[in-house]
């Protein structure tokens, strides 16, 4: 069969995936939203459904007043002795923990911190005992891939930190990850930093601990010289083993918007490539070391269809797992019914590193329309295509002195302009349309069966190149309002790819 890349399409970068019984779970990074690292499963390795969060209590992650992209990086999802183990990091705080669950569809534990820094954690489970990993510099001021033993329990060191691994001398080696296979070792990591340089490469020993000898052929995948290839920064990625003795590789990358438009907006997605070891022990993997946007395989069954949902609305999603929020919420200003969502705005807006009232899902494609039916009494509220606080295109309803009118608002960097206003006088209510492309968002606003456009902004100036960042486009509804019970209620909201 052929099945299509990316396979968790928008912004979920980071994957990490495991294997239980006839089932695969992939959790993946979410920085500074929340509830935090969601949770995927699958019978068949291209189809996934979201079945929860990780983290979805306060007390398990500090977010309050946390940047964009900073908060929650790189979780790896591994399963030991009947139980499910996250391990993270929270960037802003400089601190790796880990959390457990015996439950994958509940709730899991309150954190238990490791004294060891550096990003990417990684946990390996051999019998009774527990290596983590991350990046960074070991007790000794060693830099690279750093290793300790754990006491599972506590979280406590059992061993001292210790560089195992260099890299290949790429730079921001990240990612590790260990793996018990053959008899032999396997350690594997990024190189090149999670741009268009990035790539995965490997090494190999017959200790947990090294010594360790890089893959003669490194970088094992990498699609650094495809250019004009819409799949970019190829990197990150998890090795896993399906029920009938296949390798694959999960690892993240991005749509570029052009052949030669090198901007990507939609964030780091989710793609798979198939991994093939030789007599010799080594494994390749993908299409000469490269991932494709399809690949034909006789490894996935002809009988299986990969589906790709094209509509979302508030009666196909769950408010739970397909939305998020800002950092941390005021719960109090959210009313989430099946077919609406009311929201009460306050005086923290979009444009600062905080937690407005806002509920936004991840773009997932280029080809969209979005629209929302909004009513308002007063303040402002809207649909934003959301980048980061600087970042952020607004297509709002809002009071003046008159009563009413709508909006656009290109925030990009320092600019803040309002490009078009609409007068709406009494009118307390609009349909709010964004039709996107590949390059452009347009603005437009139905009133009584009419549509008028006003105006156009281009995707890259919310793109990772311009933006900066690790994150993507979500789209947000939002309100805000000095006024205390500035209320919006948002309405037969859709989102619909082509």
């Amino acid at each position: 069969m052929r099945f299509n890349n990316p396979v968790v399409k928008g912004f979920y970068p980071d994957p990490s995936v495991c294997k239980v019984n006839n089932t695969y779970y992939l959790v993946c990074s979410s920085f500074q939203y929340f509830p935090g690292v969601p949770i995927f499963e699958s019978k068949d390795l291209i189809n996934w459904t979201q079945i929860g969060h990780c983290l979805t209590r306060t007390s398990q992650v500090q977010l309050d007043t946390v940047d964009s992209s900073g908060g929650v990086f790189a979780p790896t999802l591994r399963h030991h002795n009947g139980r499910f183990y996250m391990t993270t990091t929270n960037d802003t705080t400089r601190q790796n923990f880990y959390i457990w669950t015996d439950d994958i569809y509940g709730e899991w534990s309150e954190p238990i911190y490791v004294d060891q820094g550096g990003i990417d954690p990684d946990l390996y489970f051999e019998e009774d005992r527990t290596y983590f990993m991350s990046n960074g510099t070991d007790d000794f001021g060693v830099g690279g891939i750093v290793q300790c033993e754990l006491e599972i329990e506590t979280g406590r060191k059992l061993t001292p930190s210790r560089s195992i691994w260099q890299g290949t001398g790429g730079r921001y080696l990240e990612s590790p990850h260990l793996y018990k296979i053959n008899g032999r070792y396997y350690l594997m990591a990024a190189e090149g930093g999670t741009e268009y340089g990035h790539m995965i490469t490997y090494a190999r020993g017959d200790s947990a601990t090294g010594p360790f000898e890089a893959y003669a052929n490194n970088p094992v995948l990498t699609n650094r010289n495809l250019g004009g290839y819409e799949l970019q920064g190829v990197g990150h990625g998890d090795l896993i083993q399906d029920g009938e003795g296949h390798w694959w590789l999960f690892h993240l990358g991005f749509r570029q918007t052009g052949q030669y438009l090198t901007y990507h907006h939609l964030g780091r997605e989710v793609f798979l490539a198939p991994v093939t070891f030789g007599e010799d022990g080594w494994f390749t993997a993908g299409h000469n070391s490269t991932t494709l946007l399809s690949f034909e395989t006789d490894r996935i069954a002809d009988t299986i269809v990969q589906q790709d949902k094209k509509v979302f609305t508030f009666e196909n999603t769950d408010w739970n797992l397909d939305w998020c929020y800002l950092r941390h919420p005021a719960a109090g200003h959210y009313q989430l019914e099946a077919d609406k969502v009311k929201l009460t705005g306050t005086g923290v807006t979009l444009d600062v590193p905080a937690s407005p009232t806002f509920i936004g899902i991840r773009q997932k494609d280029f080809n969209a329309v979005i629209s929302c039916e909004i009513s308002l009494n007063s303040g402002e509220a809207g649909i934003t295509l959301y980048m980061d606080e600087k970042h952020h295109y607004d297509l709002a309803l809002r009071g003046n002195e008159q009563g009413y009118e709508v909006i656009e608002r290109l925030n990009i960097g320092e600019i803040k302009s309002v490009e078009k206003a609409i007068d709406l006088s009494d009118c307390h209510h609009a349909t709010l349309v964004v039709r996107a492309t590949p390059t452009y968002y347009h603005f437009y606003v139905q009133i009584e069966g009419t549509e008028t456009l006003l105006g156009a902004a281009q995707t890259r100036y919310l793109s990772s190149e311009v933006a900066g960042g690790f994150t993507g486009v979500l789209i947000g509804l939002y309100a805000t309002g000095e006024t205390p019970g500035s209320n919006a209620e948002f309405t037969h909201f859709s989102c619909v790819y082509s």
